[in-house]
């Protein structure tokens, strides 16, 4: 890869570049908040405290969350899932998943099911689009504990009806689980009314933070075992039990305070400029979709250009493996992509790809059309060359 990466097309696996107030927070909790936060009652470890308490609030307020104790930060999003998977299901459960789902949640799951924990899949369509109708039937033939889905895929972009869904597990006596790792920040949230039960957030995807944190939403009632115990900071008597107060109970240990710092910093960004960058996400993903899809060869997977979808466009090609393809842009081009299964075989199983991957485009924070430009002329370039 070139060392200046002048074209960055990665935004589905982590943002780059970050905004400079992401940057400054990052190195104002390591400069100026460098005590631990709620160890103590010197001047660095309540700045520290004040920097992850501003974090939660702003974060709680930009996804619709009415008490930001029911936000628990989290080292990112798989972290998320797994303690919303494994701290609400227990064997004899059941779920009812769709087959579109990330690593993140597939993994904890194959974990529980050989712990008895039942998991039926319903498949999505063409397009990797859950339908409604069939995951209702699902739910509904059999006792089910837990609707589990993603708000959007990683490999197509396409938004599934979460609300839906929820309404759906609801009416089942079930809760609904969701893997956020691409809605939050390129989808505005209400999560107060979404109806998600758990929605597990990525700090460093659409919301423009650094790597390593994330967040856990748990609605009011949703009460899953904590995967760690320790410290917290405060509460430290001699009862051996962790603290069952909200978000302590789940954050045991030293926080990720320059994470926290940046996230907040990013969530306060996106609150001032999140709707203009999610109308430019939407024009570009379009454009981007339509021009490459005009490319003799080349098959954009998922929905039609004309479709809602998250800022993300994978494409295959007639002949050309997607790794070559990828390896091309970067090396000739400086363009970023990323080729492969992207941590989720069942989706590319799904939209029948798992033997070949796909080359996929991650449009965010910086990209233009002079971007998009490059994009398409240099996979034309490149399948013109292997025709």
């Amino acid at each position: 890869m070139s060392e200046s990466c002048p074209i960055y097309f990665d935004h589905g696996a982590t943002s780059w570049p970050k905004p400079q107030e992401v940057l400054d927070a990052v190195a104002s909790a390591l400069t100026e908040c460098g005590g631990n936060p709620g160890r103590g009652v010197h001047a660095l470890g309540l700045a520290a405290s004040r920097m992850i308490f501003g974090a939660r609030t702003d974060l709680a307020a930009f996804l619709g969350v009415a008490d930001s104790r029911d936000l628990i930060f989290t080292s990112g999003c798989t972290a998320g899932t797994n303690l919303m998977l494994k701290g609400l299901l227990r064997p004899g459960d059941r779920v009812v998943v769709s087959s579109m789902e990330h690593n993140a949640i597939a993994r904890p799951l194959n974990v529980l099911a050989a712990a008895g924990v039942t998991v039926d899949v319903v498949d999505a369509d063409e397009t990797g689009l859950i339908d409604a109708d069939r995951m209702e039937a699902a739910v509904k033939a059999k006792p089910t504990a837990a609707v589990v889905c993603q708000h959007a895929s990683n490999v197509t972009g396409t938004i599934q009806p979460v609300g839906d869904l929820a309404d759906i597990a609801h009416s089942a006596g079930a809760v609904m689980l969701v893997d956020g790792a691409q809605g939050a920040g390129h989808l505005r949230l209400d999560l107060g009314v979404l109806g998600a039960d758990a929605y597990a957030v990525s700090g460093h995807k659409g919301m423009l933070g650094p790597q390593g944190v994330g967040a856990l939403y748990l609605s009011p009632g949703i009460d899953p075992v904590q995967l760690v115990e320790g410290g917290t900071g405060g509460g430290s008597s001699e009862s051996p039990t962790q603290p069952q107060s909200r978000p302590d109970r789940y954050e045991a240990g030293t926080p990720n305070t320059p994470g926290i710092g940046g996230l907040g910093a990013a969530t306060r960004f996106l609150a001032v400029h999140a709707e203009d960058q999610r109308a430019e996400e939407a024009r570009l993903a379009r454009r981007l979709a339509e021009e490459l899809s005009a490319i003799r060869g080349i098959r954009v997977i998922g929905a039609a250009p004309s479709e809602p979808r998250v800022p993300i466009v994978s494409v295959v090609h007639e002949r050309m493996p997607a790794d070559q393809l990828a390896f091309a842009l970067d090396r000739r081009y400086g363009i970023a992509v990323r080729a492969g299964l992207h941590c989720a075989p069942w989706a590319h199983r799904t939209l029948g790809t798992l033997e070949t991957g796909a080359v996929r485009f991650g449009i965010g924070f910086g990209n233009t059309d002079d971007d998009v430009d490059a994009a398409v002329a240099a996979v034309d370039e490149i399948v013109s060359e292997a025709r």
